[in-house]
């Protein structure tokens, strides 16, 4: 059976608006063409879709069980429709990161890769969610982990480091010993591959069997929880270099342990590598590792 694809878009736009002159005035055709397009739908059908309810329509039972069979799958047509237009004008690269390094690393960086490629357009999907991507239109992931997913290009972001850091107004650079954080609420990124057990392990501290504690499971929600002076984090210079760099966090600890790892990951299929969009990616993102990395060797030195 030929599916009759312009008797179904009419009809959807008649049930939805509940007006056959309403519908003619959407599809910029006349009533009579909106009434007869339903009147063909229905006999190819063999059923009754729409009747008269005063100068509009109603659906009828069955009207109504075949609007809601194709409404989500002709919205998502619609919704196809809408995004490609001008595709060939506008190249669309789509990240899916984290949401951690897409708010605190990527978005204030974005900015001069769009400059610098006025025909690329970018679509962030910040999520934890590992990439399918025999089933997901996603170009290249930048994913959380521990770097292991064979058959994929993978490559580490950057070494970052891991720190206690708070307000200066919750306490003062280098104040405290690794034994008073105890006496202090921690914040906690429970997804974190950097955990305060192992930091206190670090210093050769036993942490409490109770302690004050707030989690998180987000690292950018704990990182701006440091901020207002709800407790001490355990963060990465990767996600708070710029709260670093501006003074409103700083490590009350003097002299702390020193805990470096790779967290994030360029993650995607290998023929990936071959487009443009990616590659062009791909170095804009390396080269502002480069000056992330060369400012924290200026920082230490």
């Amino acid at each position: 059976m030929q599916l009759p694809i312009k008797a179904i878009l009419v009809f959807h736009a008649a049930a939805r608006a509940g007006s056959i002159s309403r519908a003619a005035a959407e599809l910029s055709v006349t009533p009579s063409a909106v009434s007869q397009q339903i009147q063909l739908l229905e006999v190819q059908l063999g059923i009754s879709l729409l009747g008269k309810a005063g100068r509009g329509v109603v659906l009828t039972e069955a009207g109504e069980r075949y609007f809601s069979m194709i409404s989500e799958q002709i919205e998502r047509i619609e919704e196809a429709t809408g995004t490609i237009q001008g595709f060939r004008s506008v190249t669309t690269l789509t990240v899916r990161a984290t949401p951690t390094l897409s708010n605190k690393w990527l978005l204030p960086r974005l900015g001069k890769l769009l400059d610098q490629h006025p025909d690329l357009e970018i679509r962030l999907d910040g999520t934890n969610e590992p990439t399918d991507f025999n089933q997901e239109l996603v170009d290249i992931e930048l994913r959380h982990g521990n770097g292991r997913w064979p058959g994929l290009f993978v490559e580490g972001i950057a070494d970052e480091q891991f720190m206690p850091v708070c307000s200066p107004d919750y306490a003062a650079a280098g104040s405290l010993q690794p034994q008073d954080l105890l006496d202090h609420r921690l914040i906690h990124s429970v997804k974190s591959q950097a955990q305060w057990t192992t930091w206190f392990q670090l210093t050769e501290v036993a942490p409490q069997e109770r302690w004050s504690r707030i989690l998180f499971d987000r690292s950018h929600m704990a990182i701006d929880a440091a901020i207002r002076g709800m407790g001490i984090a355990l963060e990465s210079t990767l996600m708070m270099g710029d709260e670093l760099k501006s003074g409103r966090l700083v490590c009350p600890v003097a002299a702390p342990p020193e805990i470096r790892i790779v967290t994030q990951w360029i993650v995607c299929p290998r023929d990936h590598l071959r487009q443009k969009k990616v590659r062009i990616f791909l170095d804009w993102l390396r080269a502002e590792r480069d000056v992330w990395q060369a400012a924290q060797h200026e920082a230490v030195s």
